[in-house]
């Protein structure tokens, strides 16, 4: 589903990504795991198309990546989520939910929307997927850090992307709330055989719900390698952790 073909990315001087190659297949439940400023953010917005490589190639479903330019297309191969939740905090929550379907609807549509909104029905099955079918037409910014990132997920149950791509989905919320989204998105997306490639500073919830780890430490590949092989002395040498005498 995922192909990272020698990609390289600087900034200014500072090299982000050196020479990245791995391939995700479709299904995969992937978390890119190491030290801050490893380049695990920058690859996400690579993927998410929000940054251009330096050199090297990336592709989605077989086609580079560049080859998505209409929004539909791209819409429907991959979503996104981060830990800032993207919503629309004054608008209610049923609005922010049906934003999942903004780029199939025409300008008219989704205009229309916000007086009368449209597939509802989608909507309300998506919101009880994720827990919040009381809350349709409770104002987004009313409600928890928790809830609105289960807001965000139900986005994305309505705009069904084939890949979805999370940026720290958890960095803001308490431990009991992050398990809550992350067995959420991981739940979800194997019922819908969608492919997961997510940042996490926790490696805990990384072993514990995704199936395969890919570390980056100073831009490269530091290991790849599925959840249950991964040693605490790989872990140790990837944060420059030391024992205590």
């Amino acid at each position: 589903m995922i192909e990272v073909n020698s990609i390289e990315k600087r900034y200014e001087r500072k090299i982000a990504l050196s020479s990245l190659s791995f391939v995700v297949k479709k299904g995969e439940l992937v978390a890119l795991i190491g030290p801050s400023g490893a380049g695990k953010t920058t690859l996400l917005n690579l993927l998410a198309s929000l940054l251009e490589p330096d050199s090297g190639e990336l592709k989605v479903d077989g086609k580079p990546l560049s080859q998505y330019a209409d929004r539909r297309q791209r819409a429907r191969k991959i979503g996104l989520i981060r830990q800032q939740f993207d919503l629309v905090g004054q608008l209610a929550v049923i609005h922010n939910v049906l934003a999942g379907r903004l780029a199939e609807w025409s300008l008219l549509k989704s205009f229309a929307s916000l007086f009368i909104p449209q597939e509802k029905d989608k909507a309300v099955d998506a919101l009880k997927r994720v827990g919040l079918e009381d809350k349709l037409y409770e104002r987004t910014s009313n409600l928890s850090g928790g809830e609105q990132q289960r807001v965000a997920l139900a986005r994305l149950l309505m705009q069904k992307p084939e890949v979805i791509l999370a940026d720290e989905p958890v960095a803001s919320l308490d431990p009991a709330r992050s398990e809550d989204i992350l067995a959420m998105l991981t739940g979800l997306a194997k019922q819908e055989n969608q492919t997961v490639v997510a940042s996490l500073h926790s490696v805990e919830y990384a072993r514990k719900y995704f199936t395969r780890l890919i570390a980056l430490k100073n831009g490269d590949i530091f290991f790849d390698l599925p959840s249950h092989q991964v040693t605490e002395q790989q872990l140790q040498e990837l944060y420059q952790l030391k024992e205590l005498n």
